[in-house]
C-alpha cells in the first residue's frame, strides 16, 4: 500500500531531518580533514617535532607576533609576555603567555591556537605548549605558561610575518569536576 499525501510528506520530512543530523554530526571531522589538507583555518602543526642540533637554521628573519584572545565575560587576565620576536627558521625559541584566574574559585582553562596566515600554519611547529593540556588554576592564581616553537625553513619566501594567537576559555565541564573534587576533599578533612 503506497503512502498517502500526508504519509509521503512525513516520510520526506523525517529523511530530511535525519540527513541534517548526519551532516551536522559529520561536519567537524570533515572540517578537520579539510584544514589538514589545505592548511585553512590556521591550525598549527601540533605534532611534537624532534629538533636536532644539526637542524638547518636559515639566515632569514621572520617576525612572529603573539596575540591573546578572551571574550568580554571571561574571568581571566590573559596576555603574551612579549608582543613579538624576530626568529630564524629552523631555530628553537621559547616564549610564554601569562594567565590569572580573576575569580574566588578554582578554574580549568583550555587554549585553542591559531596561526595566520594560513600558509604558515603547517610550518609553525610547537614542541611544547600549554595548549596541549588543560590548565588548572586556584582562586586568584596567576602564572606564565610556556610555548616552545620553531618555524620550518620550508616556509614560503613571501611570508615574513606570522601571528600565533590563542583563545583562552573556561573549560566548564572540567571546572565543575574540579570544584566537585575539591568540595569532596574539603568535607573529609
Amino acid at each position: 500500500m503506497a503512502p498517502t499525501g500526508n504519509g509521503r510528506l512525513i516520510f520526506r520530512l523525517a529523511v530530511m531531518a535525519l540527513s541534517m543530523f548526519a551532516f551536522g554530526f559529520l561536519l567537524v571531522p570533515l572540517y578537520e580533514v579539510m584544514c589538514k589538507i589545505t592548511g585553512i583555518g590556521g591550525r598549527t602543526n601540533a605534532e611534537a617535532a624532534t629538533v636536532s642540533a644539526t637542524q638547518e637554521v636559515s639566515e632569514r628573519l621572520i617576525t612572529v607576533e603573539f596575540v591573546a584572545v578572551l571574550n568580554e565575560q571571561a574571568p581571566w587576565e590573559f596576555r603574551p609576555t612579549v608582543a613579538s620576536m624576530q626568529v630564524h627558521p629552523g631555530q628553537l625559541y621559547d616564549t610564554a603567555f601569562f594567565a590569572r584566574n580573576l575569580t574566588d574559585g578554582a578554574l580549568v582553562g583550555s587554549a585553542v591556537p591559531s596561526v595566520a596566515p594560513g600558509q604558515a600554519a603547517k610550518h609553525f611547529i610547537k614542541t611544547e605548549c600549554f595548549c596541549f593540556t588543560q590548565q588548572n588554576f586556584t582562586a586568584g592564581e596567576g602564572r606564565d605558561m610556556g610555548v616552545q616553537f620553531m618555524i620550518d625553513p620550508a616556509l614560503p619566501e613571501f611570508v615574513d610575518r606570522v601571528t600565533l594567537s590563542y583563545t583562552f576559555f573556561v573549560n566548564r565541564p572540567e571546572t565543575a569536576k574540579l570544584a566537585k573534587s575539591e568540595a569532596a576533599a574539603g568535607s573529609t578533612t
